[in-house]
């Protein structure tokens, strides 16, 4: 399954979300940046309230797409074993990694909240949204750093995944909705067209346009 863009992706997602419609005491977080604009056009379509959990990969040193786990808001760290334990890396290698990528969610959560609080989560159903998942360790990361907010249910909803990923992902969240299983996977990005890069500004923008008051209501009348 390929599809056009972000976009593109979330209003397709958003018809598999579809039995969340208008339903009380829901939210539907984005792992920014790249998940931004797919939540945007769920939270839209869904009638539901848009933010962010704050998710960052820590990418081994020299090969930084090579993800050896993740950190989330929270102090949530979640570790990719099979990389850690097959190529050996250092406890202070991951360490050093995780401080600078600590930094760089303080500055997201700065940037994008703009002196507003995150949302409160406990005894809501919360939607985790991003464009895909490869090694799940992003998604995972999120999930536990919901989870210690005691909502009542997790979603985890993507657009693509890998194998090992989706059944790690139904291990710990309530309900995982995935639009595609391919094998062989090649990356998330091989399934879009347009795989731009979600700068910082959209971002902003896409937060900003959904806070709007009545902004979901106009467009749903």
């Amino acid at each position: 399954m390929y599809f056009h863009d972000r976009t593109d992706a979330g209003k397709r997602l958003a018809t598999a979300l579809a039995h969340y419609k208008d339903k009380p005491d829901t939210i539907v977080l984005a792992l920014p940046r790249g998940g931004v604009p797919v939540a945007y056009e769920i939270a839209q379509t869904l009638n539901l309230p848009l933010d962010l959990m704050l998710v960052r990969k820590l990418g081994l040193p020299g090969h930084e797409e090579l993800a050896m786990g993740a950190i989330a808001n929270g102090h949530v760290q979640v570790l990719n074993d099979e990389v850690v334990q097959g190529l050996q890396i250092p406890e202070s290698v991951i360490a050093q990694v995780a401080k600078a990528e600590h930094g760089e969610l303080e500055r997201r959560d700065k940037a994008y909240r703009q002196g507003n609080p995150p949302p409160v989560l406990q005894g809501k159903t919360v939607i985790l949204v991003d464009d895909g998942c490869a090694t799940g360790s992003n998604m995972k990361a999120a999930v536990q750093a919901v989870a210690k907010q005691h909502p009542v249910s997790i979603v985890v909803a993507v657009l693509v995944a890998s194998a090992s990923a989706y059944d790690m992902l139904r291990a710990v969240a309530d309900e995982v909705i995935c639009l595609d299983i391919p094998e062989p996977f090649y990356g998330v990005g091989a399934f879009y067209r347009d795989f731009s890069q979600t700068s910082d500004a959209e971002v902003k923008a896409l937060l900003k346009k959904s806070h709007q008051p009545d902004h979901r209501r106009e467009k749903h009348a």
